[in-house]
């Protein structure tokens, strides 16, 4: 379920985060709220629009032909996602807690684009940024071991979420292991294989409040 803040097509606002250049050119936006589990786009769904989280966090995922789920990526506040080079979407896109998402029509992207250096650069540096993002992704899973996964999706996450020295993750341990390509249980045991080393620590019953204690050590398992 969505709820649509704000839905009129005349008020125009900035596109703030990733595309930094668009801060200089007005885009009809609208903001949607999605409750936890909510789909945002399903794959082979035209691509009309590119999103970006204001609060809450996406995963983008593959159903397999039998039937796992494989998670490519998670959008975290100011992100930017669900910018194709073709016609349609190759994942789907869900809220992962809720959230609310900033929507621009990409024709609207496009023709700014068109007519702004700056903008036209800012939309090619995110692309080769998400092309990146995708071939790490893949050397992390056809090439490391399941400790150095989770210690790489911890690094990653660290960078990107850590607030106070507390990294507090959206996503739970299913997510984990659908986007690192192993079981729950494999998860499970490599964290608290890093909480016994000493290396992370623990807040709160749910166990997704982690305290990096020893970030040099985790980094050694990131090879």
């Amino acid at each position: 379920m969505f709820v649509n803040v704000n839905a009129n097509p005349a008020n125009r606002q900035k596109f703030t985060g990733e595309l930094g250049g668009l801060t200089r050119a007005e885009v009809i936006l609208s903001e949607f709220k999605y409750n936890r589990g909510a789909e945002i786009f399903g794959e082979a769904e035209p691509a009309e629009y590119v999103y970006q989280v204001i609060d809450g966090a996406v995963r983008s995922y593959k159903l397999l032909s039998d039937g796992r789920r494989q998670i490519g990526a998670f959008h975290l506040v100011g992100d930017i996602f669900g910018l194709e080079n073709g016609p349609v979407h190759r994942f789907t896109a869900e809220a992962i807690i809720d959230t609310t998402v900033r929507l621009a029509k990409r024709v609207s992207l496009e023709h700014v684009a068109e007519t702004d250096a700056l903008v036209a650069r800012d939309l090619l540096s995110m692309t080769t940024s998400n092309l990146q993002h995708a071939e790490d992704h893949m050397l992390l899973l056809g090439r490391k071991t399941s400790l150095e996964r989770v210690a790489a999706f911890l690094l990653e996450m660290d960078r990107r979420l850590s607030a106070a020295g507390v990294m507090a993750l959206p996503m739970n341990r299913r997510d984990i292991a659908d986007y690192l390509g192993l079981t729950l249980e494999t998860v499970s045991r490599a964290l608290s294989c890093l909480h016994g080393k000493g290396i992370l620590g623990f807040l709160g019953q749910t166990q997704r409040q982690i305290i990096l204690l020893d970030r040099p050590g985790l980094a050694r398992l990131d090879l």
